[in-house]
């Protein structure tokens, strides 16, 4: 059982109300995702909106996930990665990682190692890329939990 509050209904279109901020928004994640392999991306996406709890995001991005070709076990598996072996591969796991640091940041930074592990995998820019990516779903997760922007276009 859970003390979440019940959800009804979404509180407001923030991207009609504000429709620059919701413009900057989308070119930054545009900009972010040049040059992250897809498939990683998307991992990232549902990981991060994983933690955030944002129902929005997990809707939209386990689809977007699927439509690129993603199963559906490492899917389910995702909030579990450190849990399997063999399902994803080192490079993703360090992309995890990193994603985890950067959206939690309980100690107020990002480790030394997680930076680390995942500098072993990305070039300087692909990094850039990863990083703006994972802060790029976290604003988005934070819009869309604190407007209770409902999944599938329900209101």
């Amino acid at each position: 059982m859970t003390n979440a509050p019940e959800i009804t209904r979404t509180r407001s279109d923030y991207a009609r109300h504000a429709p620059d901020m919701f413009r900057s928004m989308l070119a930054f994640s545009n900009a972010a995702a040049k040059g992250v392999d897809p498939v990683i991306a998307e991992l990232v996406k549902i990981r991060a909106s994983q933690i955030n709890r944002c129902a929005y995001c997990l809707d939209m991005h386990i689809a977007d996930a699927r439509k690129a070709g993603e199963s559906d076990e490492r899917i389910f598996l995702l909030s579990a990665w450190e849990e399997v072996e063999g399902r994803y591969t080192e490079k993703e796991r360090a992309a995890l990682a990193l994603t985890e640091a950067v959206t939690l940041l309980t100690e107020g930074f990002v480790p030394d190692e997680v930076y680390a592990r995942a500098a072993e995998h990305f070039d300087e820019g692909e990094l850039a890329r990863l990083v703006a990516a994972i802060v790029s779903i976290n604003a988005w997760n934070r819009f869309n939990v604190t407007f209770r922007t409902q999944p599938g276009g329900a209101k």
